[in-house]
């Protein structure tokens, strides 16, 4: 009688351990759900970029933002231009600089996503982003800079709706309009006519290299400074173009010789 009482004590305690498991389980199921949805139900319609250009986007609300809160003057610089307007040079050393497999992904690089989460987990915080052209677009557009899991979570799911929707050189295209390159100045046209005085169709391969180099860094790096980190950048820019045979030895020679510390 005893053995039977604790057989049955003991399968008691079992059964509410996994009562209580499957419970937490079926919890944890149910809120991720919820979360999803919610996500999918936040996200913004993007169908409407297949032949509409954005007349702002979160990117330039935030600058402005930041202009007033500390009463500060801003004033925005964007000129639209036609995708086939942009030099091809300029965009092969944007893609190889921001994102060399834009045209095989679908908007999400999962290589470089899981080498960036492993560097942010070595450093407990969020110190690279690992962000494909498609998911920077989704941040200009529609988020933030804050780097957060949950930012990234939404760029994700943003991205994959641009991806969806919209044609891979549209996405480029839009990208190369709204991408910021200095204070107020949001586009390779714009940054073209304020940088070098001309369009963005008859840059030179320098300022193209100038003007990839600061696409990281484009409000603490002068465009046509000296600064050590953007000279080691172009160097590094020039010898991508010249190992994927996008330009000659002859222009490599030339172009390098202009980024020397």
């Amino acid at each position: 009688m005893k053995r039977l009482s604790l057989w049955w004590r003991d399968a008691s305690i079992k059964a509410r351990l996994a009562w209580g498991g499957i419970v937490t389980l079926a919890m944890i199921l149910a809120t991720a759900l919820a979360f999803y949805v919610y996500i999918l139900l936040t996200l913004p319609d993007v169908e409407v970029l297949v032949r509409q250009n954005p007349e702002t986007t979160a990117m330039m609300e935030l600058r402005k933002a930041q202009a007033a809160a500390a009463g500060k003057k801003w004033r925005k610089r964007q000129y639209w231009v036609r995708f086939r307007e942009i030099p091809d040079l300029l965009k092969k050393a944007v893609r190889i600089t921001e994102d060399a497999s834009f045209y095989r992904h679908e908007g999400i690089d999962t290589e470089e996503m899981l080498n960036a989460f492993r560097k942010n987990w070595r450093r407990g915080r969020v110190v690279r982003g690992g962000s494909t052209i498609t998911q920077q677009l989704a941040k200009n557009l529609y988020l933030s800079t804050e780097k957060s899991y949950w930012r990234k979570i939404r760029e994700y799911f943003i991205a994959r709706e641009l991806e969806k929707h919209l044609s891979k050189n549209r996405i480029f295209h839009l990208y190369l309009n709204v991408i910021e390159l200095g204070p107020g100045i949001f586009g390779v046209e714009a940054a073209s006519r304020f940088y070098f005085k001309r369009h963005v169709s008859g840059l030179d391969l320098e300022q193209i290299i100038r003007l990839t180099a600061i696409i990281p860094r484009p409000l603490s790096v002068k465009v046509n400074s000296k600064n050590r980190w953007l000279m080691w950048k172009c160097r590094w820019i020039v010898s991508k173009l010249k190992k994927y045979r996008y330009i000659s030895d002859g222009q490599y020679k030339a172009t390098i010789a202009k980024f020397k510390p």
